[in-house]
């Protein structure tokens, strides 16, 4: 990975890890579960990806870096924890919106630098946004904002499929990137705003 995608990954680590921290201030959780709930947002896709991709050992074992971000965040949480409580009711989905960007981005990047095809960087891309999420939600006895009516998961797949099109064009991978972020970001936020969601079949 180019340096800066490198800390554009521990960004996304540090907004998902985040929103695991507004989570369990909300469910009121001790420290101890606030450390686990962000821990799990801010890896948990990453960390499932590269197993299914078979990286050994997986990124945050040769980089410890990720886990000290997520050690960090939580204890400035902690620190300013009558501010994490105050935070509004939309912080959340926001915070998780730019993290489900950021991991599209970098999943999608992943899987396409070890030379897999498209379809599967595709899949790696959403995986790595959603996953965290669904880990957080399911711990926090939530249902995972995934399997909500709102688009969450086709947001990620159009960033991703924009990243796999634009690479293959042999375009910079800043502007793949870039475009990636945009279209994932800018759909989920519209969801959030305007409540957009696919149609129910009947």
């Amino acid at each position: 990975m180019g340096h800066w995608i490198y800390w554009l990954d521990l960004a996304g680590v540090a907004v998902f890890a985040l929103s695991g921290v507004i989570l369990a201030s909300r469910t009121r959780m001790d420290p101890f579960g606030m450390l686990v709930l962000a821990a799990v947002t801010g890896i948990g896709g990453g960390t499932l990806r590269d197993l299914l991709l078979g990286v050994r050992p997986v990124f945050w074992v040769t980089a410890p870096s990720y886990l000290w971000v997520i050690a960090a965040t939580v204890t400035l949480s902690l620190i300013g924890l009558r501010h994490v409580h105050r935070l509004s009711q939309a912080v959340l989905p926001v915070l998780d919106a730019f993290g489900l960007a950021l991991f599209t981005a970098i999943g999608t990047h992943k899987a396409l630098v070890l030379g897999h095809g498209g379809s599967v960087a595709v899949l790696m891309g959403m995986l790595t946004g959603v996953a965290g999420g669904i880990l957080r939600d399911v711990l926090a006895r939530r249902v995972p904002l995934v399997l909500r009516q709102e688009i969450y998961a086709t947001a990620s797949m159009a960033g991703a499929t924009a990243y796999v099109v634009l690479f293959r064009l042999a375009l910079p991978v800043g502007a793949a990137m870039l475009a990636c972020l945009g279209i994932t970001l800018t759909l989920r936020l519209a969801a959030i705003r305007w409540h957009l969601a696919l149609p129910v079949l009947p």
